[in-house]
């Protein structure tokens, strides 16, 4: 049944079927045509994959995200960030990746994230003389964090699908977000400077006093989120309801930006994005339970303990999987299939299970931004109004950027644990 399944959804992925679609299709040809099982099994794993309450936190997080758009906090973010880093040559290309890690520490999306700081900073960039296909390249790039640094629904998927606690997994994500955007500012100072962009970014900020004064209830929200959660007063699915009655009492009442037409709209889209995840969950689940049943799991276990000799290796043929599958499968697809399947692997190689979730997340978030199927990438274009062969090549650096702190951060599980372990331990 597992080779039926995998050529069905090879065959429909090559005819650019919708992963979620492709999933769900191959799956039912397996349990009709290939097995003896009734096709009520088909509803009920479907219905099973979803009927997880962590989940309840993506749609939340979600709409939160979609408030702080709407809401005019990122707009107040943007605006702090340049206050702070805007005079030094290159600030403005560096406030985009630091006002995205704070973004993304309430949004957990970095599609979310491309949108809401790119619609901003993009056209801000370009008047200033930055090239148009660098300053999106940089946005989708910096948008990725958006699943790294904690809450990240990236995280909560492999928490569900591998029996990991998500809490472990959001605060062990605090280090390879912080690491990545270090390295992506440094990266971009010095870009500028040989480059000799950057030179008019002091154009147009706000005083920092002024800046901090409006953008003190946005810059609190992570504060009263992430503190909420490591504090423990609420769990990572209580705190995603508390970020969204935060933006919205913020945005309706305080900043007065959202009308009931503009929480409208935002609802409508927070159900269209919530039910695109919650499709792909869902027939993966079933995706899963087939291959489960098959004893796909323990054959790859097996073969991997075979072919890669040792947790070195393991590491490295993982990446290098993951990486290819990330160019290809949408994220959260990727994590709900793959995670159950390799994490018990990684554990028989006496790996953290945090970690390798870390690993996992990393990687694939870097396929965000790696041709051909970068989801950040196409973001970013629709922002910019550029075509997606122009973004290209102006991303590659950054892929070999990220890359570079992903080996960092494989090789070095101590950034991702010693957090985790001064809490949870």
């Amino acid at each position: 049944m597992a080779s039926a399944i995998f050529t069905v959804f090879l065959v429909l992925l090559a005819l650019s079927v919708p992963v979620a679609i492709a999933i769900g299709i191959a799956s039912v040809v397996g349990v009709n045509f290939f097995s003896n099982m009734p096709m009520l099994v088909v509803a009920q794993q479907l219905f099973t994959s979803i009927d997880k309450f962590p989940l309840v936190a993506i749609p939340f997080f979600i709409l939160s995200g979609n408030l702080m758009e709407a809401g005019g906090i990122s707009e107040r973010l943007v605006n702090f960030v340049r206050a702070v880093v805007g005079g030094v040559q290159g600030g403005l290309a560096m406030s985009c990746v630091l006002t995205c890690m704070i973004f993304a520490a309430v949004s957990g999306s970095s599609v979310a994230t491309t949108f809401a700081i790119g619609a901003i900073l993009i056209p801000a960039m370009v008047r200033l003389g930055y090239p148009v296909q660098r300053a999106a390249a940089l946005q989708a790039t910096s948008a990725e964090l958006g699943v790294i640094i904690p809450p990240s629904i990236p995280m909560i998927l492999f928490g569900v699908a591998a029996e990991v606690s998500v809490g472990e997994m959001f605060i062990a994500g605090f280090g390879p977000g912080l690491l990545i955007g270090v390295v992506l500012t440094a990266f971009v100072f010095l870009w500028c400077k040989v480059t000799g962009y950057g030179k008019r970014d002091g154009e147009g900020r706000l005083e920092l006093a002024v800046a901090f004064k409006q953008a003190i209830l946005a810059l609190l929200m992570p504060v009263v989120v992430l503190g909420g959660i490591y504090g423990g007063v609420f769990t990572p699915t209580e705190a995603s309801v508390i970020a969204v009655f935060y933006a919205l009492t913020v945005g309706m009442f305080v900043y007065r930006t959202i009308s009931l037409r503009d929480l409208y709209r935002v609802l409508c889209r927070t159900v269209v994005s919530t039910t695109v995840i919650m499709v792909i969950i869902a027939t993966a689940g079933l995706f899963a339970f087939l291959l489960t049943r098959s004893g796909v799991p323990a054959a790859v276990g097996s073969w991997v303990a075979e072919m890669l000799d040792g947790p070195l290796l393991f590491l490295i043929g993982v990446n290098l999987f993951l990486f290819v599958i990330g160019m290809f499968i949408e994220t959260g697809a990727a994590i709900v299939v793959l995670a159950p399947i390799l994490a018990p692997v990684a554990i028989q190689f006496g790996i953290d299970p945090v970690h390798f979730g870390i690993i996992m997340v990393v990687n694939l978030a870097l396929g965000m931004i790696t041709p051909p199927f970068g989801v950040n990438l196409f973001a970013a274009c629709t922002v910019a109004r550029i075509s997606y062969e122009q973004i290209i090549p102006a991303v590659l650096p950054y892929v070999l950027v990220v890359g570079g702190c992903l080996a960092i951060i494989t090789f070095v599980p101590e950034l991702s644990l010693w957090l985790r372990d001064l809490v949870y331990r």
